[in-house]
């Protein structure tokens, strides 16, 4: 099988030959036959995530299918359309899967960084870590969703609005043109947050009720004149636009931080007590999860913009992506 692997951190992407891998009893075979390509990629192509080993295999949007089960697979049977997301797997024996929730695993395992990921023509995944793609959903469209799409769409549908509540997006980018979308079609009131006048018509197409350019910095001034937000979903990982837009939430407000940023948020006790503000992060969510994003993007008629280029260009691809000027996510296809 042809493969795109990184060889060591910081390492360039080789297009190789690999054995097709076998399944083992537990796991089962995925012919993946498209992969998004995530800004998170950047973990293990520099080697930022603590344990890797080299040479790995990048990518955390899969979608194809079933090529072959190990025995202890029940729930799974070949040709079955799949996806794979960014979670992995999890132990089920930890206090938190006791609880159910698997998601904060002790010992989650995260694709393509505790194994090989969908920058190949096939990969072997746990079973647990395995979401059915509806009919009706191209594979190519389907696998920004298994990432992208579930946690825009799992922050929003736990964030605690309700339909007609004021709900505002911020950035209009890979995960906030696809928050955009979700919040509207949750029946939000939903304002999207970007820089630049131009952006406007796209926003309004993808179904904001009101765009505000930020690049004056008066965000919160215009959310608190629209009645302040119920909920605010930070996309942009960027810290400072995010601990600004804290003044615009309303009465008992939520701002939902999806957009991973190293540098600290800037928000005083002050700025939360009065109002019972909460700051909250948000990140993935199970296979079960992702089936959920997958039937309601189905049911809608939601779809992510993509542009797509060929497995063998995805070193292409990778700078498309990280160079923020793709419209707006990335997809491999093996042809």
């Amino acid at each position: 099988m042809r493969v795109v692997q990184v060889a060591r951190p910081g390492g360039d992407f080789q297009l190789v030959q690999r054995p097709i891998p076998e399944p083992g009893r537990g796991p089962l075979r995925i012919n993946v036959e498209a992969c998004g390509l995530c800004h998170s990629d950047v973990w293990g192509q520099q080697g930022f995530w603590p344990g890797l080993q080299y040479p790995g295999v990048p990518g955390h949007e899969l979608a194809g299918r079933v090529d072959a089960v190990g025995p202890d697979v029940a729930q799974w049977k070949a040709g079955q359309r799949v996806g794979v997301g960014w979670h992995g797997g999890h132990c089920f024996i930890c206090d938190p899967c006791r609880r159910g929730d698997f998601i904060v695993c002790r010992n989650e395992k995260i694709t393509a960084l505790s194994f090989d990921g969908g920058y190949a023509e096939y990969m072997v995944a746990p079973a647990e870590a395995v979401a059915a793609i509806p009919d009706g959903l191209a594979v190519d469209e389907a696998a920004p969703l298994l990432c992208a799409g579930i946690t825009t769409y799992n922050a929003l549908r736990h964030a605690g609005a309700m339909p007609g509540d004021l709900v505002a997006v911020l950035g209009i980018g890979g995960l906030g043109h696809l928050g955009i979308q979700y919040a509207r079609q949750m029946g939000f009131r939903t304002i999207a947050i970007g820089r630049g006048s131009d952006k406007e018509g796209l926003t309004r197409k993808l179904g904001a009720h009101e765009y505000v350019h930020n690049s004056a910095g008066s965000a919160a001034a215009v959310l608190q004149k629209l009645g302040g937000a119920r909920v605010i979903l930070a996309t942009a990982p960027d810290s400072k636009s995010i601990s600004a837009l804290v003044d615009g939430l309303g009465p008992n407000g939520k701002l939902v931080v999806i957009g991973g940023s190293p540098e600290p948020l800037s928000i005083s006790p002050n700025q939360i007590l009065g109002q019972r503000l909460a700051i909250h992060g948000w990140a993935s969510g199970t296979a079960k999860d992702s089936e959920d994003t997958l039937q309601f993007s189905v049911l809608t008629g939601m779809r992510p913009m993509i542009e797509r280029y060929p497995l063998e260009k995805a070193a292409e691809a990778y700078e498309r992506m990280m160079s923020g000027k793709a419209t707006f996510r990335v997809v491999l296809t093996m042809g």
